[in-house]
């Protein structure tokens, strides 16, 4: 019996990060948060790497993060919300993955990130709201090509978790 990692994607506050803690509590595997990995990779924050060095290295980073899952114990892995656009870096877990989007709506995402909105680079201007309608907008393509689509507008975290334990122990 095989397991994939489970890699969770979808725009910033779909809950990634928070779900996949949950989810990897409960089947026993390692959580992977790409953010952190690429923060100790290139020694700041995320909000930094991007003032500073810029996206191109902050995309360097993440693949070289990616890279190093390759061929380790199946984790829940949560990436950025760019990730899934960058399609060599996915491509390196492709075959070793189960891809799932968290679809939620860019007014979902918003509530749910709060005050933590001002962190997100890409969101941090003067109307996230706007930002993240044009990033699902510009994204909801490439998360579609996820290998699961879970819908969690309406789900509470428990839900979101045992959808996704369910979707991870099927996939052997």
């Amino acid at each position: 019996m095989t397991h994939r990692h489970l890699v969770l994607v979808g725009l910033p506050g779909a809950g990634k990060s928070t779900v996949g803690l949950a989810v990897a509590g409960r089947l026993g595997r390692p959580f992977v948060d790409l953010d952190v990995e690429i923060e100790a990779r290139g020694g700041r924050s995320v909000a930094e790497l991007f003032r500073v060095k810029g996206e191109p290295e902050f995309r360097r980073l993440e693949h070289a993060a990616t890279a190093a899952l390759v061929g380790s114990a199946p984790a829940v892995i949560a990436p950025g919300g760019g990730w899934m656009t960058q399609a060599e870096t996915v491509k390196l877990l492709r075959p070793h993955a189960l891809l799932v989007y968290l679809r939620v709506s860019p007014e979902a995402a918003l509530r749910r990130l709060g005050p933590g909105v001002a962190t997100r680079p890409l969101l941090a201007g003067s109307d996230p709201a706007a930002a993240l309608r044009s990033l699902e907008a510009a994204r909801a393509p490439v998360y579609l090509t996820a290998d699961r689509v879970l819908d969690t507008e309406a789900l509470d975290l428990q839900d979101v978790v045992e959808s996704l334990v369910q979707m991870a122990s099927a996939d052997l």
